[in-house]
């Protein structure tokens, strides 16, 4: 289910989306700053299905510069890209 570009989609409502699929993957909770890779909670495969959760949950394209696991890394680093790459941001 993809969110409307609007005012409405805030850091807090991403991170949350973000929250919620972690825990429902993982069956844990994740502070936002957790580095997932290096607590071992993300594999290759699992960090393609993150691509995937944010393009689709959120409307965003992720490709080329922006592919990189940095991005992935935290909630809070996806979040920060989800909110640079959704549809209607000059910086996109």
């Amino acid at each position: 289910m993809t969110e409307p570009a609007s005012a409405e989609l805030t850091v807090e409502t991403i991170e949350e989306k973000l929250q919620k699929f972690l825990e429902s993957r993982t069956k844990q909770t994740w502070d936002p700053d957790a580095d997932l890779f290096k607590l071992g909670v993300v594999s290759s495969l699992f960090a393609m299905e993150l691509v995937v959760f944010v393009e689709s949950t959120f409307g965003v394209f992720v490709e080329g510069p922006d592919l990189v696991l940095d991005n992935f890394r935290t909630v809070r680093s996806m979040s920060a890209l989800v909110m640079r790459l959704r549809p209607g941001d000059p910086g996109a």
